[in-house]
C-alpha cells in the first residue's frame, strides 16, 4: 500500500525524522491560511498524488505570497496530474501539500528497502539527490552505495561511517545523520514497510539534514496489525478496476493492452503475460484468480474486463491442480451467460479434468473457443485480438 507524501512525513515526524514545516490543504484557500500559519517568506505546494515525477509535470511550485499558494492549489486540487508514472490519464489531485521553502545546499539520495536478493534490509544511499536511483544506476552507479543490515534491530555503527562516507557527509552532520538513519530502521520495522525513500534528503546552508520529499510503501500482508496505516489508504489513486477486483477477493493490476487475462497462480500469470508479448500482444491486466478460484470470482472477473474499453480479446489460462478444470469451465460458462462478453473468449485448461472441462465448452454452444498449448492459445488470443480491433 502507498501513502501520500504528507502521510509519510507525519509518520516521519513520530519517529523524529526531520522534516520542513507543512500541513495539508484541500482547499485553495486552506493551502493560503496554512502558508500564513507557517510564516516565511516562500512556500512549495506539492500535489498529492501516488506518483514521482509530479515537479516535470507542474505538481510542485515555489510560491512567494499567500495568494499565490492559493493560486497553484486551485490548479491543482479537483484536477488530474499525469506525470511518466501515472500513464495516460493520471491521478486526481484531491489535496496539495504546503510547506516552508528550504535553503538548499545539497541534495541527496536516502533510502530502507526489503533487499529480496540479500535477504535482509538494506540502506541505498547516493549523492545524486533529486534524480531517479534507476537513472543514477545507469549513468553513475559509482555514485550508489548500499549496504545491508543484520537481522537484529538497530544500525551499527559502522553503516553510518559508510554511507556517509559515500554521500560525502561533513563532520558536523555525522550525528545527526547516524540519528536518522536509526530513526529510519525503527520506522520500518515499527510500520512493516516494504520500502522507505528520501529523495531528495537535503543538507541546509546551515547544515541541518531535511527529508525533503518522503515516499513509503507498506506491506499489505501486514497491514492486518496496523489498521491506523490501513484507515491512510486512499482508493481514489488506484484503478477502479483494481477496487473492485479487491472487493471481490482478486488480485488484479490494470495494465495498458488489449488482452484480458485471466489466470490462476500469479507465475503463471506472470509467464502468460511473457507469451502474450512474445507473440506480439499486449496483456490488458494481470489477474490471479487463485486456486480455489470460484464461478463468482469468474463472472467478477469477466465484469472487470467488459467495462475496459480497451480489451479486444480474453484470454483464460488455466492450471488445474489445487482447483479442478471442470469446476473453472462451470463457472466460465455462467459468467459468459451472466455477463455476455462483446470480445472473442480462448481458454486453455490443462492438469485436473481438463478433457472434462474442454467438453463442457463444446456441449455449451457459446462461442468460448477451447484451445490446447499455451503457445498456440496466447497466439490465438493475440490474434484474436487483431481480428476484433
Amino acid at each position: 500500500m502507498n501513502l501520500h507524501e504528507y502521510q509519510a512525513k507525519e509518520i516521519f515526524s513520530r519517529f523524529g525524522i526531520p522534516v520542513p514545516s507543512g500541513a495539508v490543504a484541500r482547499t485553495p484557500s486552506e493551502a493560503s491560511r496554512v502558508a500564513k500559519r507557517l510564516g516565511g517568506a516562500a512556500w512549495v505546494v506539492k500535489a498529492q498524488i501516488h506518483a514521482g515525477g509530479r515537479g516535470k509535470a507542474g505538481g510542485v511550485e515555489l510560491c512567494r505570497s499567500p495568494d499565490g499558494v492559493g493560486e497553484v492549489a486551485g490548479r491543482l486540487i479537483g484536477h488530474r496530474l499525469r506525470t511518466h508514472q501515472t500513464g495516460p490519464d493520471g491521478l486526481p489531485v484531491q489535496a496539495v501539500w504546503v510547506e516552508q521553502a528550504s535553503d538548499i545546499g545539497r541534495e541527496l539520495y536516502l533510502s530502507l528497502v526489503v533487499d529480496r536478493a540479500r535477504e535482509c534490509l538494506s540502506f541505498i544511499a547516493s549523492s545524486e539527490g533529486g534524480m531517479e536511483i534507476e537513472t543514477v544506476a545507469s549513468t553513475h552507479p559509482e555514485r550508489i552505495v548500499t549496504v545491508p543490515l543484520l537481522p537484529d534491530p538497530g544500525v551499527p555503527a559502522y553503516v553510518a561511517r559508510v554511507l556517509g562516507r559515500g554521500l560525502r557527509m561533513e563532520a558536523p552532520q555525522a550525528t545527526a545523520f547516524s540519528s536518522l538513519l536509526a530513526a529510519l530502521e525503527q520506522c520500518m520495522r515499527a510500520t512493516d514497510a516494504s520500502l522507505i525513500e528520501i529523495n531528495p534528503l537535503i543538507v541546509t546552508r546551515g547544515g541541518e539534514l531535511l527529508a525533503l520529499d518522503a515516499k513509503v510503501n507498506l506491506d499489505d500482508n501486514a497491514l492486518a496489525r496496523h489498521a491506523d496505516l490501513a484507515a491512510l489508504d486512499d482508493a481514489s489513486q488506484r484503478d477502479p478496476a483494481e477496487n473492485e477486483a479487491a472487493r471481490a477477493g482478486l488480485n488484479y493490476v490494470a495494465l495498458d493492452g488489449e488482452i484480458a487475462c485471466m489466470v490462476n497462480g500469479a507465475g503463471l500469470a506472470m509467464a502468460t503475460m511473457d507469451l502474450i508479448q512474445l507473440k506480439g500482444g499486449r496483456p490488458a491486466n494481470f489477474l490471479d484468480v487463485g486456486g480455489d478460484a470460484t464461478a463468482e470470482r469468474v463472472t467478477e472477473a469477466f465484469r472487470i474486463f467488459r467495462t475496459n474499453p480497451r480489451v479486444r480479446s480474453v484470454f483464460v489460462n488455466i492450471f488445474g491442480g489445487i482447483v479442478r478444470c471442470d469446476l473453472i469451465a462451470d463457472g466460465i460458462i455462467a459468467a459468459f451467460k451472466e455477463v455476455a462478453p462483446r470480445v472473442p473468449v480462448i481458454v486453455q485448461l490443462e492438469g485436473t479434468r481438463a478433457e472434462e472441462g474442454r467438453r463442457m465448452f463444446a456441449e455449451s454452444r457459446l462461442p468460448i473457443e477451447a484451445v490446447s498449448g499455451l503457445a498456440l492459445a496466447a497466439e490465438r488470443a493475440v490474434r484474436a485480438a487483431g481480428e476484433a480491433a
